[in-house]
């Protein structure tokens, strides 16, 4: 099965409801595990800023970050990366070629 996603949907927007999502669940995860965003930097070995403007949707994650980012939520990235994905075909369906 191939997919064609056109160049102006090849990355969803920060504040697209997939992205939101995303958001929704890394702070969700983090407030679960009772993490501050401080603690949170520290077990990622990041700057706090950088928890707080992924978290507020100013920055994107790369593809390690994120892997990164999951790990230290104690989550599992293949499985958030699946529901993502079911999340960005609902609202893109793929054209199929």
């Amino acid at each position: 099965m191939h997919y064609d996603f056109p160049m102006k949907r090849m990355r969803p927007s920060l504040y697209s409801p997939e992205m939101a999502w995303l958001r929704q669940t890394l702070v969700g995860r983090r407030l679960e595990l009772n993490l501050t965003q401080k603690m949170l930097a520290e077990r990622m070995g990041v700057i706090l800023s950088f928890i707080g403007k992924v978290e507020t949707g100013e920055r994107r994650l790369d593809i390690a970050e994120f892997v990164r980012y999951c790990q230290a939520l104690e989550l599992n990235p293949s499985l958030v990366l699946e529901e993502f994905c079911a999340k960005l075909e609902e609202q893109h369906p793929p054209m199929m070629m």
